[in-house]
């Protein structure tokens, strides 16, 4: 990805916002803008090319049309003088500022040359330096200067004179044909980067539909299928036909299955209301039974003790099903009053060490707590919590509840020493019979709605719940309940 860093930087500047190198946004973007550089490079090199062809090619053919007529012009001049004055007056009439004209004899010797040749050993031993010197018009190098030239026999009345040389200084054309490949190189560049920009933000425009989406669905909940589901749905007006074909189509699978929440909901809460009366009566005999019976073996008083007590655990799942059925539905109703929590703090921990004979400390300062809420629900989430940090962690390790006061809310923290709770698992935690799958943990009571009616039941008194948690060091429940203000 080394070449794609300098492009992702400039998409992530101009744009303001980081983009993955995985999103389709980066890689349309990277696509379209490598087609631009192809596109744009692949003009500015040829226009390039072409400029400089033309400036060669008039040059040659200027060249090309005075070597043509120089025999003819030396032949015309000669006629009224010797050959040597037609050579002179010949390269004058054709001599230009940019270009020199010598003529040599065949044994080397210099007849004739123009007379702007300011230093012949220059001009000339370049010449001479070249292995060959070409017939036809050539550019040729000679340091940092540019050189149309070339060499053709002369011949006059018939008689062969030598060879003359033709040389055409480009150097100043080819400097300002650099100086504009240049500007044109820069141009180009800037083109590029308004077109970086341009593109990234036009695909970004177009992405924001699909990116609504992404927020939608990760933010929707099972309370906005259930209550509030067109907050949910997309709302989108102006997006192409095939992102509102999608939108449509995504609102189709909410409205689904927010109907199979709806109808799961009610099947919950039917089920656990029927089965929980008939079990009632079915533990109800049970206990009798227990109470009466005088003439049963060990393995039938073993057996019927069993059925009871599952009997029982089923009965309190049942409830414990039917509390998140009417919370879910709304129908979860709370008495909410001002509470002094240090009072109820203390009972709890008090009840909780007296059932389980473990210490469960208070940690408090003389300040009074007071939030509104209710106190029996409140108080069911306290000693579930206190259960499972007792239940979690070692007979001599003891649990505490800390009460603290903010300015605006009251913090109750359930903290233990116990086996903790895996980061991978911490927020799956207060999910519906979810358990950690450890063996540590296998052989523990509960059915796994504890913390999810917990959950639901301080939500309700507009409150929250978190934890933190570390294997092998403890973990911390905290509720968060706001404080209870008189009214003026």
């Amino acid at each position: 990805m080394k070449l794609n860093r300098p492009v992702r930087s400039a998409i992530n500047y101009f744009t303001g916002k980081r983009i993955s190198t995985s999103s389709l946004q980066f890689r349309l973007t990277l696509e379209l803008v490598a087609l631009s550089i192809v596109g744009l490079g692949s003009v500015a090199f040829w226009a390039g090319w072409l400029m400089e062809q033309n400036l060669v090619a008039a040059h040659k053919q200027t060249l090309e049309y005075i070597a043509m007529h120089f025999p003819e012009q030396v032949a015309f001049y000669s006629e009224t003088g010797s050959i040597e004055t037609g050579l002179e007056r010949t390269i004058n009439k054709v001599s230009t500022p940019g270009l020199v004209v010598w003529v040599k004899s065949p044994d080397g010797r210099l007849l004739a040359q123009s007379p702007n040749i300011s230093s012949p050993s220059l001009e000339i031993g370049n010449v001479d330096s070249l292995p060959e010197v070409p017939q036809q018009p050539e550019v040729v190098h000679f340091g940092d200067r540019y050189v149309v030239l070339c060499g053709n026999p002369i011949t006059v009345h018939g008689k062969p004179l030598g060879k003359v040389y033709f040389s055409q200084d480009i150097t100043e054309d080819q400097q300002k044909l650099n100086a504009g490949l240049r500007r044109l190189l820069l141009v180009s560049l800037l083109t590029i980067v308004i077109l970086v920009v341009a593109i990234s933000q036009r695909i970004r425009k177009a992405m924001q539909p699909l990116e609504q989406m992404s927020q939608v669905a990760s933010a929707i909940s099972a309370d906005d299928l259930a209550d509030n589901l067109n907050r949910a749905k997309l709302q989108l007006h102006r997006a192409p036909d095939e992102i509102l074909g999608l939108a449509q189509a995504f609102n189709e699978m909410l409205f689904r299955l927010s109907g199979s929440w709806e109808q799961q909901r009610q099947f919950v809460g039917n089920v656990s209301h029927e089965l929980r009366t008939p079990l009632t009566v079915v533990v109800g005999y049970l206990q009798s039974l227990l109470r009466r019976s005088t003439n049963l073996s060990a393995y039938q008083q073993q057996a019927l003790e069993t059925a009871t007590a599952e009997t029982e655990r089923t009965i309190r799942m049942l409830q414990d099903l039917l509390d998140l059925a009417r919370a879910d539905s709304g129908n979860l109703h709370f008495r909410l009053n001002p509470i002094m929590l240090n009072t109820l703090v203390a009972e709890v921990a008090a009840m909780s060490q007296k059932v389980s004979n473990r210490q469960v400390n208070v940690l408090a300062n003389d300040e009074d707590v007071v939030t509104c809420a209710d106190q029996d629900r409140l108080q069911q989430v306290l000693i579930n919590l206190v259960d499972n940090a007792i239940k979690y962690s070692g007979m001599e390790q003891a649990v505490e509840l800390i009460l603290e006061k903010t300015e605006r809310c009251a913090m109750i923290h359930i903290s233990d020493r116990g086996i903790g709770i895996p980061l991978t698992h911490q927020n799956r935690i207060f999910e519906r019979f979810y358990r950690v799958d450890e063996s540590m943990t296998r052989s523990r009571d509960g059915t796994g709605l504890g913390l999810a009616i917990a959950k639901s039941l301080i939500e309700g008194m507009d409150g929250r719940i978190t934890l933190r948690s570390k294997p092998g060091e403890g973990t911390i429940f905290t509720i968060t309940l706001p404080l209870w203000k008189p009214p003026l």
